[in-house]
């Protein structure tokens, strides 16, 4: 199971390819590398967040009401905290990226209508 070797060898002759990336093309590789960073970033930052705001709840929860302490044992409770920071992250992440997607378009297309009209 995988890929197949020739599969990959064609894969990996092509991202070594001799042809040279234009200046715009490079432009918006930089330009989406840095809105995946940015992404990351604020996504690491509220995932970090949303695991102590859920942490100490759920911690509270375990000492001091009967239920939780009796059918939340420490992977369900790992659980909970976990899930909270994966969402967090992947939305954050997500609503990050795209609104600097947007922002680059926006960016795009008054640099593009700017040179149509300077070469009218």
């Amino acid at each position: 199971m995988g890929i197949p070797s020739e599969l990959r060898d064609a894969w990996v002759s092509k991202r070594n390819s001799f042809i040279i990336a234009s200046p715009d093309e490079e432009r918006k590789i930089l330009r989406t590398k840095k809105c995946t960073n940015e992404g990351v970033r604020a996504g690491f930052k509220a995932a970090a967040v949303a695991c102590v705001v859920s942490t100490v709840p759920t911690l509270a929860a375990v000492r001091m009401v009967p239920w939780a302490k009796a059918n939340l044992n420490y992977t369900a409770q790992a659980l909970i905290i976990s899930a909270a920071s994966i969402a967090a992250y992947f939305i954050t992440a997500d609503k990050t990226i795209l609104e600097c997607a947007r922002k680059n378009a926006q960016l795009e297309n008054s640099l593009r209508h700017h040179r149509d009209t300077v070469s009218s």
